[in-house]
C-alpha cells in the first residue's frame, strides 16, 4: 500500500457528506440503497468447574456467534436499527456470560473483521457492474488511533521482592534510555511516513492508502500491511471506496457495524448472503444507542 498524497479523491464524498451519526454521515449520501451489517461476536465456552494457575475458567472451545444467537437468548427484538446495549442488556463493555458456560464478548468498534471484510470485497469483485476500478481502491484510516499517530509513550516499573539494588537500578535506568531511544526514532519514522495532506471528513481526519479488492480478499492482509518501508499496522479502514465511485463501506470508529452504500444490485446481494448480519437502512436514519 501507499500513501496518496492527492486527498482530492475525496472531494466527491465530501460533497455528499450526511448529518453526523447518521448512516449518511458515515458512508456519505446519495447512494441508492444502503445496508448495516452488524459486525460478528466471538463467544468462549468456559469449564466453569475449575480455574487455571491464573484463576480462570478453562476455554473449552470458541465461536463465531450473531448478535440474533444473544437475541433469541435474551429474549430481545432485533430491528435495523439495533443496538448492542439493547439485545445484551449491557451499558458497558462487559462481556456477556450464559448459565451454560458460554460467554460472549462486545462486538468491535471501529474495525471490520478481516474475513468478513474479505468476504464482501470478494462479493463485489464478482459483481463485475459493482466496481469498474477493482485495482483502484482508496481506504482512509482514521489518523487518531494511537499506534498511528506517532505520539505514543512508553512506561517503565520494578518487579522483585524488594527495592532494587543500586547495580540493579543502574541496570534498569541504561536499558530504559535505550529502549526509549529506540522509541523515540520509530515513532520519528511513523511520522514521517504518514506525513502530508489528510482526508477532513466531519469529525475524522483520515489519511489515504491506495489499496485492492485483491488484496483485500484475502483476510491475512493485515498480518503484512505496510506504509512506504516502515509503518505496520493491524486496522480496517475507516472509509472505502473504488476510483469509479460505484460504492463506499464505512465504519466509523465508535460503531459497531459496518455501512456499505451502492447500488440496488449489491445491497440485494449483501442482504441474501449469509456470511453477513445485514438489515437494510436508510441514509438519514441512525442506530439505536
Amino acid at each position: 500500500m501507499e500513501l496518496i498524497k492527492d486527498v482530492s479523491r475525496g472531494d466527491w464524498l465530501l460533497a455528499r457528506a450526511g448529518s453526523f451519526a447518521t448512516f449518511g454521515g458515515v458512508a456519505s449520501t446519495g447512494f441508492e440503497a444502503y445496508v448495516r451489517i452488524l459486525h460478528p461476536l466471538r463467544a468462549d465456552r468456559e469449564d466453569r468447574t475449575t480455574v487455571d494457575e491464573h484463576g480462570e475458567h478453562p476455554v473449552l472451545e470458541t465461536a463465531g456467534w450473531r448478535w440474533a444467537d444473544v437475541a433469541e437468548r435474551t429474549r430481545r427484538t432485533i430491528d435495523p436499527l439495533v443496538s448492542w446495549q439493547a439485545i445484551s442488556g449491557r451499558d458497558d463493555e462487559s462481556d456477556l456470560s450464559f448459565e451454560d458456560g458460554w460467554l460472549v464478548h462486545p462486538p468491535e468498534e471501529g474495525w471490520y473483521e478481516p474475513t468478513q471484510l474479505a468476504a464482501l470485497a470478494a462479493l463485489t469483485e464478482l459483481l463485475a457492474e459493482a466496481t469498474s476500478t477493482p485495482n483502484d481502491l482508496v481506504g482512509a484510516i482514521w489518523d487518531g488511533w494511537g499506534d498511528l499517530s506517532g505520539s505514543s509513550t512508553m512506561g517503565f516499573g520494578w518487579q522483585g521482592g524488594g527495592e532494587p539494588t543500586a547495580a540493579e537500578r543502574a541496570e534498569m535506568q541504561e536499558y530504559m534510555a535505550r529502549v526509549q531511544a529506540q522509541h523515540r526514532r520509530e515513532q520519528a519514522a511513523l511520522r514521517e511516513s504518514l506525513a502530508g495532506p489528510r482526508f477532513m471528513w466531519p469529525a475524522r481526519e483520515c489519511f489515504l492508502l491506495s489499496m485492492s479488492l485483491s488484496q483485500l480478499s484475502d483476510p491475512s492482509w493485515t498480518d503484512d500491511a505496510r506504509v512506504g518501508t516502515y509503518v505496520d499496522f493491524g486496522h480496517t479502514p475507516q472509509m472505502l471506496w473504488p476510483e469509479g465511485h460505484e460504492w463506499v463501506l464505512a465504519t466509523e470508529i465508535d460503531w459497531d457495524s459496518t455501512i456499505v452504500a451502492g447500488s440496488r444490485s449489491l445491497v440485494d446481494t449483501i442482504l441474501a448472503d449469509d456470511r453477513f448480519e445485514a438489515y437494510e437502512v436508510d441514509a438519514d436514519a441512525s442506530p439505536s444507542w
